[in-house]
């Protein structure tokens, strides 16, 4: 195994990606939460029928688990991702203000980044350069 100076995973790399992913994690949860309990801003914000709501609710809230628990936590992002492009796709859709997906965006670039920041194999695959 290599020591964190080997592989540029230093402590404060490490906090701050398990910061960033806690806080994505708790959004993600929230969100999930809403679209399970379904008040009727969520159900218009969507775009969708109720139904559709929460099977978006229960999708959004195994990948959030999958991507809290660390083996799987790669799999939970690539499906975040997924989900968030589907979002991204409805907004447009529906018209949606334009912030809505650059919201999408930013919460893509925090899975990612807090996920980068404390994975050393993931930073093995994409590594930046100086």
């Amino acid at each position: 195994m290599q020591s964190p100076s080997q592989t540029g995973n230093s402590k404060a790399m490490l906090w701050a990606g398990c910061v960033i992913v806690i806080l994505a994690v708790l959004f993600f949860l929230f969100d999930s939460a809403m679209k399970l309990i379904k008040p009727d801003l969520v159900i218009k914000a969507t775009g969708w029928h109720a139904g559709v709501v929460v099977g978006l609710g229960v999708t959004l809230l195994i990948s959030t688990i999958l991507y809290a628990i660390p083996r799987s936590s790669v799999l939970g992002a690539i499906l975040i991702t997924g989900y968030l492009g589907g979002a991204m796709a409805t907004n447009l859709f529906l018209r949606s203000p334009v912030w809505f997906n650059c919201l999408a965006v930013v919460y893509g670039i925090l899975l990612w980044g807090g996920l980068f920041l404390r994975d050393p194999q993931l930073q093995a695959i994409l590594p930046v350069r100086r």
